[in-house]
């Protein structure tokens, strides 16, 4: 059997097991976001916070609300860092420096996970756990419930302006989808020999006389959410390439999934929710045209372009292989994960480009946790847009009116995150104390710096190996621009929504531009290429393509 072939059995093994999750999770999420029932134990947490679990917010309120709770995490994760000598299961680990902690705050609680630190050299066991595990849940069901947000904004048929409450909404999204998922891939992972435990590093003799260091930690149920959550932020330095996160092919085949399930199943949870399960199946086949053309690139890359320049296995563990290790490094640009199973630097130019420009794209396919979703549809209002302009009609997505009010706030959502690359890239092209962080010259060193800011900007978290992001001015610019690359398209989002829900939907009539057709399918995937592709070329010439052809 040929190693091509071999190579893609991950592949299909995890599109299966995708394949099933799909309608019984979707169909639940649905259920789960338009039930009026709340639990007891729901009940006591609105008490305890004083929500009103019935009340209903519009935009302006829902996106005050993600405001509020996101900034009291930034400050109490920060304090956290900055008291970890004094608190629990320290092990003799010391305050993290005021800006690593910043950046670290506004990492985690932007579900970004970049880190300029060594997590087992850094963080203590209590500060991993109640800080950085917390806000894997909690970041990643803020971004789920802005997308069930704007999905509301575009079924609703009453034309009140309300798009949900946000209490209820985190709450659901925690304690009935990302915990309960949580538990099972925890025990799954510990099953095939990732470590949970509160062990203080030991230290054994080796055979050859010499001391080894074996850390202990909390690693299961962190690294699970970490992928369910699209977070990627690592226990460990080496992240998921480390055997004690990720020890053999079933756990790479296991958090592939857990990364990929919920994006995917969303798209379902839209079409249910709309009313209409097409629409659904019409954002989820643009995704997945966008993927698996990145997959393939990749792989081809990685297999016959790295064989040739003696490539292939460099920076990748020998356990996980080639492919595998490019299906994960595909699936977690593609996503905002950022998780690593090897180290993005070392892939042919060709294929670290492609990584580069999944970021670029803006993450859609599938994208994040609720990120993902809104992000796509996104680009089916530009799509639908454009394609009214073409044919001389009144722009309308889901029977809603797309006006000027309406393709501002898209306009807005797609330039923040180009601006803010651009923007990080240029200013920090021209400090000279920059070139001490690239550990590369010529074409390869701007990639590594590019691909930063296209990682915070983005919300991903993962970088080239060998670039050095513990210094001041990164540790400050790249925290900005997480926090204002997440924050600032969650308002806009938030904002369209509200826009959606104060119309009544207009009726359907021969002129109606259908939305789940493959010829808007192909428009939407043209759109997204435009939108993201073109606005980087420059960028990716000077880095990528130059070292690639050269």
């Amino acid at each position: 059997m040929s190693s091509a072939f071999t190579g893609w059995i991950p592949v299909i093994i995890v599109l299966i097991a995708l394949a099933a999750a799909y309608l019984p999770l979707g169909n639940y999420m649905a259920a789960t976001f338009t039930s009026m029932k709340h639990t007891a134990f729901e009940k006591a947490c609105y008490r305890l916070i004083g929500v009103n679990p019935d009340g209903k917010q519009k935009w302006n309120q829902y996106g005050a609300s993600v405001l509020a709770f996101s900034l009291i995490s930034v400050v109490c994760l920060y304090l956290l860092q900055r008291i970890q000598q004094w608190l629990p299961l320290n092990h003799g680990k010391q305050p993290m420096h005021w800006d690593q902690a910043w950046n670290t705050a506004a990492s985690f609680v932007t579900n970004t996970n970049w880190q300029s630190y060594s997590g087992e050299e850094a963080m203590s066991i209590f500060t991993q756990m109640a800080g950085l595990a917390v806000q894997n849940f909690v970041s990643a069901a803020v971004g789920l419930t802005v997308a069930i947000a704007l999905i509301r904004g575009l079924a609703n048929r009453s034309g009140s302006g309300t798009i949900g409450n946000f209490w209820v909404d985190l709450h659901r999204a925690v304690f009935r989808i990302l915990l309960p998922m949580a538990f099972i891939g925890a025990v799954l992972l510990i099953s095939q020999g990732v470590i949970q435990n509160f062990h203080e590093p030991t230290s054994i003799a080796t055979v050859t006389g010499g001391q080894q260091t074996i850390p202990g930690g909390a690693v299961a149920s962190q690294e699970v959410i970490k992928e369910l959550g699209t977070n990627g932020g690592g226990y460990f330095n080496a992240n998921s390439a480390h055997p004690f996160e990720n020890p053999n092919a079933w756990t790479n085949m296991l958090e592939i999934f857990l990364i990929l399930v919920i994006p995917v199943s969303l798209t379902r949870t839209f079409g249910k929710m709309v009313g209409d399960t097409r629409q659904g199946w019409a954002v989820l086949s643009a995704m997945a045209v966008l993927y698996f053309t990145s997959l393939a690139v990749v792989m081809s890359s990685e297999t016959s372009l790295s064989a040739l320049h003696g490539g292939g296995l460099e920076g990748k563990e020998y356990r996980l292989g080639v492919l595998p290790s490019s299906f994960f490094a595909v699936t977690t640009t593609m996503t905002s994960t950022g998780a690593v199973d090897s180290f993005h630097s070392s892939y042919h130019p060709l294929a670290g480009g492609m990584l580069i420009l999944n970021m670029m794209l803006g993450e859609i396919s599938p994208g994040g946790v609720g990120t993902g979703l809104y992000g796509m549809l996104m680009i089916a209002i530009l799509s639908v847009f454009v394609a009214g302009l073409m044919v001389g009609r009144t722009p309308e997505y889901l029977g809603k009116r797309i006006g000027v009010s309406e393709i501002t706030k898209v306009s807005l959502y797609i330039l923040v995150m180009p601006a803010l690359v651009l923007a990080g890239v240029g200013l920090s092209a021209l400090l000279p104390a920059t070139r001490e962080s690239i550990s590369a010259t010529g074409p390869h060193g701007f990639s590594e710096l590019v691909y930063a800011y296209t990682s915070a900007s983005n919300n991903n978290g993962s970088a080239f190996a060998g670039f050095n992001a513990d210094t001041p001015w990164f540790n400050i610019t790249l925290g900005l621009c997480m926090l204002l690359g997440r924050f600032l398209p969650i308002i806009m989002a938030l904002a369209l929504a509200g826009d959606f829900a104060t119309q009544k939907p207009a009726a359907e009539t021969a002129g109606t531009l259908p939305t789940h057709r493959p010829q808007f399918v192909g428009v939407m995937i043209g759109i997204a290429i435009i939108v993201g592709a073109l606005t980087f070329l420059p960028t990716l010439v000077l880095g990528p393509l130059t070292e690639a052809l050269s």
